[in-house]
């Protein structure tokens, strides 16, 4: 970046605030949610929704528990006119949803917009005129009264279409640009708005105070929404809305402050889709209270269905990172968090409460419909734990620990041969050509063993460097003896470190798994694996295996 020019960008003034009370809130509930998907969202698409796109977003958002939907500018297109009236003529409108319609302050276009309306029961018409210091003097060239009576007569013109309609109509203001509004001109613009209306506690006001454009750091935003709070006139009987954008990538942390500073309603869309950066995304706000325990009231327990449509009737994909919902967000590629997470689960499936404390996971992937499959991934970065969680979970071997370090580097060698990440089936054919085929100069061809009560005897009938063996041994187990037998003419010397086994499988199809280490003087421990119906062959068949991979000419 070049040198920056002085003067050609400034730092926001800072808000005067006395006794600022929204840094010791806490979000307790879930505020009044608005969808503005079909309307904010759908301007903001290269290629703008049709009738049958936006009926299957419409029938998402209620799906997911909206009870308030921005549905378009029905003044403004007959696209937009004919999806409102498809909603009354079908009966699609429940009868707890709200609908929303946005309109500016000209009769022609709110005279179009109550004719759209006819038949709706309960709307709220949303009237907005630009209200900032930028927007009076370059884009209107009018003062602060001219500005106020554009909103009153609009106003008025609401209030003389609602004597006409069979219905509930609720008033929404917004000084667009608010961010960008003096404060006290703010005040003053929806103050009057309010008083022209008539608010009452039976006939209460949305004041929407949007972020249009994102200018400051969140705290200011958190301040502007607390000042005004403090100056609007009945305030107990306004709904502050929140509006934010994402221009500077705060629109998230903006609307949790604004909500500690006394917000009580939040517009958004689903995947922050929206002019420029984008609308603040409601799926993130939503889980970011859902994992502070706070019940959000919309139903994200599926995000991959909502991925799905919204995706298709935007045609703007998801970005992988995205916050909750993102392909890879409940992905660890880095050993160490491979081994925390794979310690944090089984914590968590012991453990007797239900409070969630995996690391590296703020939330159960499974409360979002996603599956554990995913989450631990491997590539050159991945260690050694990550290989075996990938074992266990997707086929059911229990590696013993000492065992990680050695099938880790088998498989990282693999991953940087290959250079990306390696699939869990790629994973377990690694697993299985290197313990259950390695070159052999060793080859177990059958073998007989018999027990009293202190002595086990194996006859053993094998293949050394292409030569047939036949030989007995004694020993105080199976392995002990099967190794007696087997030293009387086999030349590597070596120690059985350590041996465990487990079953695989159902019931009806379970394989006994044996995991044998053994140790020689010249060689660092090596592991070797068996798989039989009958556990004795298989620990006898993990020997073999151990033995051709230690002693491999």
């Amino acid at each position: 970046m070049n040198h920056m020019k002085q003067g050609k960008y400034r730092p926001y003034p800072k808000i005067d605030l006395p006794n600022r009370q929204w840094p010791n809130n806490t979000i307790t509930k879930a505020p009044k949610w608005c969808s503005v998907d079909l309307r904010d969202g759908n301007q903001a698409l290269i290629n703008p929704m049709d009738m049958n796109k936006k009926l299957e977003l419409y029938a998402l958002l209620l799906k997911l528990g909206f009870k308030e939907i921005e549905v378009g500018f029905p003044s403004a297109s007959k696209v937009e006119f004919d999806f409102l009236r498809r909603l009354v003529d079908d009966n699609l409108i429940p009868e707890d949803v709200t609908i929303q319609v946005l309109v500016q302050a000209r009769e022609h276009l709110i005279a179009k917009t109550f004719e759209a309306l006819r038949g709706v029961k309960k709307a709220t018409v949303h009237l907005y005129n630009s209200t900032s210091t930028a927007q009076r003097k370059i884009v209107f060239a009018k003062e602060q009264d001219e500005i106020i009576e554009l909103a009153l007569a609009g106003v008025d013109l609401v209030k003389k279409y609602e004597k006409e309609h069979d219905g509930t109509i609720f008033l929404e203001y917004s000084p667009e640009s608010f961010t960008g509004t003096e404060l006290e001109f703010a005040a003053r613009i929806c103050n009057a708005v309010t008083a022209r209306w008539g608010i009452s506690p039976t006939r209460k006001v949305i004041i929407n105070l949007p972020a249009t454009v994102e200018m400051a750091t969140p705290n200011i935003y958190a301040d502007q929404i607390e000042w005004m709070s403090r100056h609007l006139d009945n305030r107990e009987n306004v709904i502050i809305s929140t509006h934010t954008h994402n221009d500077r990538g705060t629109s998230v942390a903006a609307t949790e402050l604004a909500l500690l500073a006394g917000a009580d309603r939040v517009e958004g869309t689903l995947l922050s889709n929206g002019e420029r950066t984008g609308n603040v995304d409601i799926i993130t706000l939503a889980l970011n209270m859902y994992t502070q325990g706070v019940d959000p009231e919309l139903d994200f327990s599926n995000v991959d269905e909502v991925l799905e449509i919204v995706e298709r009737c935007t045609e703007i994909p998801t970005h992988c990172r995205h916050p909750y919902v993102g392909d890879l967000v409940y992905t660890a590629f880095s050993g160490s968090h491979q081994d925390a997470i794979n310690k944090g689960l089984a914590y968590q499936k012991k453990k007797q409460d239900p409070f969630w404390e995996v690391p590296y996971l703020p939330i159960d992937p499974a409360d979002v419909g996603r599956t554990y499959e995913s989450i631990i991934r491997i590539n050159s970065q991945s260690g050694k734990g990550g290989v075996a969680y990938i074992l266990e979970k997707n086929y059911g071997y229990q590696l013993p620990k000492a065992m990680h370090p050695e099938i880790g580097r088998i498989v990282q060698a693999v991953t940087d041969e290959k250079g990306r990440v390696l699939e869990p089936k790629e994973i377990l054919d690694i697993f299985k050509e290197t313990y259950y085929n390695p070159k052999k100069h060793l080859e177990l061809v059958d073998c007989t063993l018999t027990s009293d009560k202190k002595v086990a005897t194996c006859k053993l009938s094998y293949i050394y460097n292409g030569k047939e063996i036949v030989a007995s041994g004694q020993g105080n187990g199976p392995i002990d003896a099967c190794k007696n037998a087997l030293m009387q003419d086999y030349k590597n010397d070596f120690t059985i470190h350590s041996y465990s086994e487990h079953s695989c499988g159902d019931k009806s199809s379970a394989k006994a798994i044996a995991y044998i280490e053994i140790q020689s003087e010249n060689t660092i421990s090596c592991f070797g694996v068996g798989k039989d119906e009958d556990i004795t062959t298989a620990s006898i068949k993990a020997l073999f295996s151990a033995l051709n991979r230690a002693f491999e000419k």
